[in-house]
């Protein structure tokens, strides 16, 4: 692989390795990585050229990242550019699109990022989705959950990791809701338009459908993710898993959701997570995310159906010819654990052993005591205590052993002694 090209990954996400390196190291696995971002976590350095492991670049600048792009290319072969963080997408297919290399339109991976956009565009194309409005002050965003009915949904325009996402079931909850949504971002950052969006509740089973777009009209279905049981006032995720057997992998119905979603916002190359309510109505569409599912999705695909998403997407960001064909019949699961109560982490451990067991692939405390936490409803990413990820023959024992993994976390918060006046 020495005279291949250079695979361009935009931004490496951080200092936190938990939830990306396993995606980097399947794409390092079959291309010559290049990162460019401001600088190179030391994790990442395992998996980069060594000869040409980085191209500075301020990610929070386009025009920069595009300039640093271009003079790495002009004097090195490249052969596509991609990400796997919410946050750079657009700025991805931007460069890509100005080197001339395979990427959806810039404007329509702006269409997935704009949630407001994405409603209008699912509705002019008669795509299920759920009901809603931009709120452009608290006391709007009041009206429109009156109109709407409640409960509803206030989240951000555009965010990820279900920051500011809050349900709502008053109106004194939707103008607290407002202006968290308003103002909260994802790693201190914030990419894509400004913004809130009042919007139906749906009721019924979430899922995000892991999904290969091979060209116009061509949306493959790849995996299916059942997402786990969280408690009713948070919007945060808890857990996931994907099965070999789900029979959605092969429902009509479902299939004809995602591939007019796809359609909608006009994506043409690449491996979304498109997010749906299986609702009593059929599919309605949540969210469609133009970038590799999150919360180690990737990860999970492989190990239940032998499906390297994360190569499926680096082979479409350089134009070649994606292994698609599942090579397992397993299942595979992550549980996230939050705190119960808010207050101070005093102690975090799992059982000894816990790493040996033959079914858990992963287990990571995520926090190191003595550490302030918040329980839902404020809680949000940075409040995760730990994960963990097991495989086994179907979804139902992977259930069985998530639960018992859990069973033996060993967590101790002593809440405040004045909890009505601590705020996050």
């Amino acid at each position: 692989m020495t005279d291949a090209p250079f695979l361009l990954l935009i931004g490496a996400g951080g200092n936190s390795p938990e939830y990306r390196e396993f995606v980097l190291s399947r794409i390092a696995a079959a291309h010559r990585v290049v990162l460019v971002d401001a600088e190179v976590p030391a994790w990442t350095r395992p998996y980069l050229t060594p000869a040409h492991p980085h191209v500075a670049a301020d990610l929070t600048d386009t025009a920069s990242v595009a300039a640093a792009v271009k003079k790495f290319a002009a004097s090195h072969p490249v052969s596509g550019v991609m990400t796997y963080m919410e946050h750079h997408v657009l700025a991805t297919a931007e460069v890509a699109q100005q080197l001339g290399l395979p990427t959806s339109t810039p404007e329509a991976i702006a269409a997935a990022r704009d949630k407001a956009l994405t409603r209008r565009l699912l509705d002019e194309h008669q795509v299920p989705s759920a009901r809603a409005r931009q709120a452009f002050t608290a006391e709007q965003a009041v009206a429109l959950a009156d109109e709407i009915g409640y409960p509803v949904v206030v989240k951000p325009r555009s965010e990820a990791g279900s920051a500011g996402v809050i349900r709502a079931t008053t109106a004194a909850e939707v103008e607290v809701a407002y202006q968290r949504a308003a103002t909260e971002s994802v790693l201190g950052a914030w990419h894509g338009p400004r913004g809130v969006l009042v919007e139906e509740w749906l009721d019924g089973a979430e899922i995000s459908v892991e999904t290969a777009v091979l060209g116009p009209g061509d949306a493959r279905i790849l995996a299916v993710t059942r997402k786990e049981s969280a408690p009713i006032t948070t919007t945060q995720e808890y857990g996931h898993v994907i099965c070999a057997s789900d029979p959605l992998l092969h429902d009509g119905e479902l299939a004809a959701v995602v591939s007019g979603a796809v359609a909608a916002l006009g994506l043409t190359c690449g491996v979304l997570c498109i997010e749906l309510m299986l609702t009593s109505t059929g599919p309605r569409v949540v969210e469609v995310n133009a970038r590799l599912g999150g919360d180690l999705l990737p990860l999970l695909a492989y190990h239940a159906l032998g499906i390297d998403l994360a190569q499926v997407a680096a082979a479409l960001a350089t134009g070649a010819q994606p292994n698609l064909e599942p090579t397992r019949r397993a299942a595979a699961g992550i549980r996230f654990a939050y705190p119960d109560v808010s207050g101070v982490l005093e102690r975090l451990t799992f059982p000894v052993g816990v790493h040996r067991l033959p079914y858990v692939e992963r287990a990571v405390l995520s926090l190191r005591p003595p550490t302030y936490v918040s329980a839902p409803p404020l809680a949000t990413l940075a409040d995760r205590l730990a994960h963990w990820v097991v495989v086994a023959q179907d979804a139902a024992a992977c259930r069985f052993l998530l639960a018992d993994v859990a069973l033996g976390l060993n967590v101790s918060i002593t809440p405040p002694v004045h909890a009505a006046s601590c705020t996050r």
